[in-house]
Parts: structure tokens; sequence; C-alpha cells
């Protein structure tokens, strides 16, 4: 019998804590589409001030927070953005950037740690010389943390030289800053530092920090009066808004400082699954808080390395070692008897996150049930 149930699918599964409960119950609430609403005004004002920035703008997704970011800087259809070919935006975000802004991507390589060489960025950018022929550059885009890097983080100096680059060439640096908290809790960097060279940063509430909805971004005051009418456009203008920024105050005011227990924990999860025989695990690459999880597949001819990767979204690496006979889907479904919740990415592969709802002892309850489940499958048992 199942007695606990520890959802390790992602860090947007957590549940609204009492205290948020309670703020979105009393939250003082207006007319957000008017710009009335008190308690979405004392969110933007606070996260204006934690990154630096002259203003910032609630939105409901991060998502729709990057295509707003991306449209206000290349009002011109036909206008090129430099962005890594391994990035969010470029991959996961439905291409909206061009379907609804007919924005032209240039991807450029990412590296490993999730950054593009400043060489090969600064050549992506387009001759102006040539534009008869060439769309024109007008935004370089980055992401910190890295998800599909391993969740690795993008230090100050990088950022401020790629930011010293969109100068020379009157370009606009955006960062997807979805994890930017955890980055800079990895980093020891406050988040005002660590994205002083972009000239737009959007932030997501609803992934390590807890919040249940929503996504801000910030920049200058025009920045944010041209992205506040494209947010109406896209359908994100909401109206009594203080109840989701509410909640969110308070994952600002209790879960930043908690972000570094969770990368402990995503430590402490690589370290131990690194001692479980038929597994390894690149512990090294662990700056901060996902695990996903890529098996085999094991059991076809098309594929003949078994080998499970790990990503700690801030991730980690890890194999399960040839020879293995487990795949991702079997792994899930064991842990689900166990009452563990993971995400199947594929048939190869899954999921793991840490948030704040996830504690040291689910760790290790875990960490027991994987090496049940590896042991198992290693004497031929279910």
């Amino acid at each position: 019998m199942v007695t606990r149930t520890i959802d390790l699918r992602s860090d947007t599964v957590t549940k609204p804590t009492e205290t948020m409960r309670l703020a979105m119950a009393k939250a003082e609430v207006d007319d957000d589409v008017l710009i009335y609403d008190p308690t979405a005004r004392h969110l933007e004002t606070e996260m204006a001030r934690i990154t630096g920035k002259e203003a910032a703008l609630f939105v409901p997704s991060g998502t729709m927070g990057n295509l707003i970011s991306v449209l206000v800087h290349c009002e011109i259809r036909g206008s090129e953005v430099i962005l890594g070919n391994n990035s969010h935006i470029h991959i996961y975000e439905n291409g909206g950037i061009s379907t609804i802004g007919g924005v032209h991507p240039r991807p450029v390589k990412n590296n490993e740690d999730g950054t593009m060489d400043i060489n090969l960025i600064e050549s992506a950018i387009r001759n102006p010389d040539f534009e008869i022929c060439y769309p024109k550059t007008r935004l370089i885009c980055l992401e910190n943390s890295h998800a599909n890097s391993g969740g690795r983080v993008l230090s100050v100096d990088y950022t401020d030289q790629v930011g010293e680059l969109a100068k020379k060439h009157n370009l606009k640096l955006h960062i997807d800053g979805a994890r930017i908290f955890n980055a800079s809790v990895a980093l020891g960097v406050p988040v005002h530092r660590l994205v002083q060279a972009a000239d737009s940063v959007s932030v997501c509430l609803s992934k390590g920090l807890g919040a249940p909805v929503g996504s801000v971004i910030v920049g200058t005051k025009s920045f944010i009066d041209r992205a506040r009418i494209l947010r109406k456009t896209l359908g994100g203008g909401m109206r009594q808004v203080g109840i989701l920024c509410a909640a969110a105050l308070v994952a600002l005011q209790e879960n930043v400082g908690k972000l570094g227990n969770d990368h402990k924990n995503a430590k402490t999860l690589a370290e131990g699954l690194n001692k479980i025989k038929g597994l390894k695990a690149d512990v090294a690459s662990v700056e901060t808080n996902i695990v996903s999880i890529s098996i085999g597949p094991f059991f076809y001819s098309f594929n003949a390395h078994d080998k499970i990767l790990i990503w700690f979204f801030e991730q980690v690496y890890f194999e399960i070692l040839e020879g293995s006979n487990i795949t991702a889907l079997k792994l899930g479904k064991i842990m689900e008897e166990h009452g563990i919740l993971l995400m199947p990415d594929s048939s190869s592969r899954v999921r793991i996150v840490i948030h704040h709802q996830v504690s040291a002892s689910d760790v290790q309850y875990t960490l027991s049930c994987i090496k049940q489940a590896m042991t198992g499958v290693e004497n031929g048992g279910n």
C-alpha cells in the first residue's frame, strides 16, 4: 500500500502553500488591464527592483513572456534573432516567434554548458550592407539556466561579453530566465547583476519558486509599455490578476531561500544514483535542481546503445550501463507503484525534478526504490 506520494515530474507541479492560499484569498484586486490592480503593481515593482530594471509586467506564462519580448525587440516582420540551437525558445515554444511574429530564427550551436561561442554569435550577425538579400539581425537571446544543456548556468562574465557584442552591433539582448533565481543561487550572484547586460528578461514564477501561475518580463519603461499592448493582443490581459500575483509575492519571500537546498538534494540524488549498480551519473555537471532520465531503448534492434540520460534542469546526466534490462517506461511504472511520480518524455527518457516540496528524506526513499528496481532487474525479477 502506497503511504506517500513524491511528485518528481517537474518543478511546475508544486501545490500552493497555505501561506499562498491565504494571501490569494485576501488579495486586494482591481482591473489589471486598466492597470489598476494594486497587488499586480506590487509584484511588478518588486520584480523590477530585484532584476535592476525600470519596469515589469506579469504575464500568464514564460512562453508568452519570451514571445512578447522578441516581438517588442523585432517589431518589423522579417527581422532575425540569434539564439541557441538547443534553446527553449527555439525548440519548445511552438515556433511562435515565426508563426505569430514573422521573426526569423538564426540558430547558433549551444555548447555543453549552454553557452554559444562569442565568435560564432558575431559571425551569425548579418552584414547590413547586403540587406537586399539578408534579414536584419535585431536581437540575441540567451537562456539562464540552460535547460537542454543540463540546467547549466551562464556566468556574469559570459553574459557581459554577449551584452558588449550586442551593443557593438546595435542589437538588443534578451535573457530567457525561466530559472534565473536557480542560476543566481548556484553562482552566488544577485539576479540584478546576472542580468545587468540584458535589455529584457523573462522570469518564471511557477517553476522553482513554486507559485501556481505566471511569469514576469522586465525591461525599460518604454519596453514594458509596448509589451503591455502585445500582452492584450495575445489574449494575456487578465482582470483581477492580483489573486495570482499574491501567491507569487509569497513565493519570492519564502522560496528563493530554499533553492540552495533543492540543488543540494539534486546533488545527493546524483551521487546516490552513481552508487547503484548499472547506473553511472555525471555528478560534476549538477548545478541546480532537475533530473531528466533518458533510457535505452534496450529491446529494439535499431538501438544498440543501452543508456539512460538524466539531466538536472539544472540537471545531471546518468547512464544505465549496457546490458541493464530496463527501460524508462518500465522504471516509471515501478516507481509509481512506490508512490513516486516521474515524467516519461518518450519511450526512452524520464525526467526527474527536485523542488521545494521534495525533502532530503524523499530523495533517500527515491534512491532506495530505484536501487530496488535495478537490483530486481539485474537478478531477473520484476
